[in-house]
């Protein structure tokens, strides 16, 4: 009776033990599946890649109906040069020149084939910061800023000091034709930048 009596005592702590022993092979098997399942911390050894920076909206683009401006790369930066003017030639039929710009050199020069936006730095997707614009009717170099509305519509923000005080412009994507003022030969783009690539007013 003695020893039945000691084995009967004796199941309930044999019973805790393999209980315990299963709790911890399935703690165990938990934190295994955890270690597999859960993403790898981010920076933990490999960086996360930078979104890649917004194409150039390369086309011919329509400014205000009075000139067309074919938006090119320019060393990962966005330009643009004039390929169609409203208006090419003066009162004596000649083509128009950039006769209002600050450097006497340059007032020679046609505008056709001219860059007059240039310099504009990838700001985020479809946006572009920090350039310059040229505009020939007064000589006048300006900050330029520009956002992709839709595939077909630009807005640029262009001034002088802040952008606050300055005005919005829309762009329009057009098609290129072989009309009357639009530059035929598509020479490459002029090596002197607008009115100067430093600064309003300034020659580079």
């Amino acid at each position: 009776m003695m020893r039945t009596a000691d084995r009967a005592s004796s199941r309930p702590g044999q019973g805790q033990s393999l209980w315990l022993c299963s709790l911890r092979q399935l703690g165990r098997v938990a934190l295994l599946v955890a270690a597999i399942s859960l993403p790898a911390v981010p920076g933990a050894k490999a960086q996360a890649q930078p979104p890649a920076p917004p194409g150039v909206p390369e086309g011919v683009w329509l400014l205000e109906d009075k000139a067309a401006v074919d938006i090119f790369d320019c060393g990962g930066l966005m330009c643009g040069r004039i390929v169609w003017l409203q208006v090419p030639r003066n009162l004596l039929g000649q083509l128009d020149r950039d006769f209002r710009n600050p450097d006497p050199a340059l007032r020679g020069r046609e505008l056709c084939g001219q860059t007059i936006l240039w310099g504009l730095h990838p700001n985020g997707p479809d946006r572009w910061k920090d350039g310059w614009f040229y505009n020939p009717d007064d000589g006048v170099t300006y900050r330029f800023s520009a956002q992709l509305k839709s595939a077909d519509v630009m807005a640029a923000r262009i001034y002088q000091l802040i952008p606050l005080f300055g005005q919005t412009k829309r762009l329009v994507r057009v098609a290129q034709a072989v009309s009357e003022g639009w530059c035929l030969a598509m020479q490459p783009p002029s090596p002197i930048p607008g009115g100067g690539g430093s600064g309003p007013g300034q020659t580079p």
